[in-house]
């Protein structure tokens, strides 16, 4: 299935969850996600399953002053 994280397509296969999403696209914490622009809390992410079409942003935390 076809799926987007922050912008760029990526190819999983059927049933992937977002761990396994996060996992694919390389992703290292820290980071928040969002699926379809709704917070994922990090618990969540090996249970929830992903849909073809599926959005997921990765936002890490930015530090400034």
């Amino acid at each position: 299935m076809e799926i987007e994280i922050n912008h760029k397509p990526l190819t999983l296969p059927d049933g992937a969850t977002v761990a396994d999403a996060l996992a694919a696209f390389g992703a290292r914490p820290p980071f928040a996600v969002a699926l379809n622009g709704q917070f994922v809390a990090r618990a969540q992410h090996p249970a929830r399953m992903l849909n073809p079409g599926d959005r997921l942003d990765i936002v890490h935390p930015v530090a400034g002053g």
